[in-house]
């Protein structure tokens, strides 16, 4: 089992603000970056990137996962998200769902000043591979 690296908070918020300010946001003019620290110690980012049709807009937590499998793949152990201002931003739903395939229930979430949160505290009972395994036609 590998060793969990430290997680130095202070450093994921900062990588956060800074990939924040190369978001797009033209339509809803709020900039978002996410850092997550991945069980290799390497720290991933991304932010997001709006769409005209609005739908197809991508959340930075979407980013970070683009980024943990191209560079590698891993789970991630600790996860920061900004918005432009630079203060804490809770993951949408749909980011909590793709979070979970890449990290465990027990990762922790900078909650800015509420500390800290775990996946598994916001997404209770996340729908996962075990899910399809156990529920595939014969």
């Amino acid at each position: 089992m590998t060793e969990t690296p430290p997680i130095d908070w202070e450093a994921l918020r900062r990588r956060a603000r800074e990939v924040a300010a190369h978001a797009y946001a033209p339509y809803s003019g709020v900039r978002v970056g996410a850092a997550a620290l991945v069980d290799d110690g390497r720290i991933v980012v991304g932010c997001n990137v709006e769409n005209a049709s609005i739908g197809l807009t991508t959340c930075a937590e979407n980013g970070v996962a683009s980024a943990l499998a191209a560079t590698g793949g891993g789970r991630i152990v600790a996860l920061a998200v900004v918005a432009g201002d630079g203060d804490y931003l809770a993951p949408c739903g749909r980011c909590r769902q793709v979070l979970s395939e890449f990290a465990d229930p027990d990762m922790v979430i900078d909650a800015g000043a509420d500390g800290t949160v775990t996946l598994g505290a916001l997404l209770p009972g996340a729908f996962g591979p075990a899910d399809l395994a156990a529920r595939r036609d014969a």
